[in-house]
């Protein structure tokens, strides 16, 4: 899927998680932070891709990406996979323990907001004709659905027509359903 297929997945699954979810008391802070760690999430397991998303967002990421990306197997590799989630879910743990003597954010929230981005980046690339190697490094990739015609193309029509103006759709209606909700949210920080 391409790049903003992803930011919008994962705006989605974390739309839904905090939808479905008695929310906790958050500062302001730690909802920009989490937010943001939510969209790097969801462009994350595209490191190992140095034309990805994410690299071009970074200053001399093009550069930085041509030593990163060969060390990590190329694309869609153990980024893409449950020992990737569980190796970047602990890394960026890591960076957050680092950083949380300096910011006063609740580094819970933006951990958990950074690994629904990326959980939702692997499930929505399950649907692509590439599929997924959940089981790395058992050499297997999964997609949906089973027969690899019938998967999207990335960047293709279906995505551009579909996918995305579905999730579109998705958004409108979960903010439908739970308006009040998420009014109460907003009406809690604009005071």
């Amino acid at each position: 899927m391409t790049g903003r297929t992803h930011d919008l997945a994962a705006f989605t699954a974390l739309t839904y998680a905090v939808a479905t979810n008695p929310l906790q008391e958050l500062s302001l802070p730690t909802l920009i932070v989490a937010f943001s760690a939510n969209m790097i999430g969801g462009l994350a397991p595209d490191i190992d891709q140095p034309t990805g998303n994410l690299w071009g967002r970074v200053r001399g990421g093009r550069i930085v990406s041509r030593l990163v990306t060969p060390l990590l197997g190329g694309h869609r590799f153990i980024s893409h996979s449950i020992l990737g989630i569980l190796l970047f879910g602990f890394l960026f743990r890591k960076l957050l323990e680092i950083s949380s003597s300096f910011v006063l954010v609740n580094m819970d929230i933006v951990w958990w907001a950074f690994m629904i981005g990326f959980v939702s980046h692997l499930i929505i690339d399950t649907f692509t004709k590439e599929g997924v190697p959940w089981l790395f490094p058992i050499p297997l990739r999964f997609g949906i659905p089973p027969l690899k015609f019938l998967r999207l193309k990335t960047g293709g029509i279906l995505e551009k027509s579909f996918v995305f103006p579905g999730l579109l759709i998705l958004n409108i209606y979960m903010y439908y359903i739970y308006h009040s909700k998420f009014l109460d949210f907003l009406r809690h920080y604009i005071k």
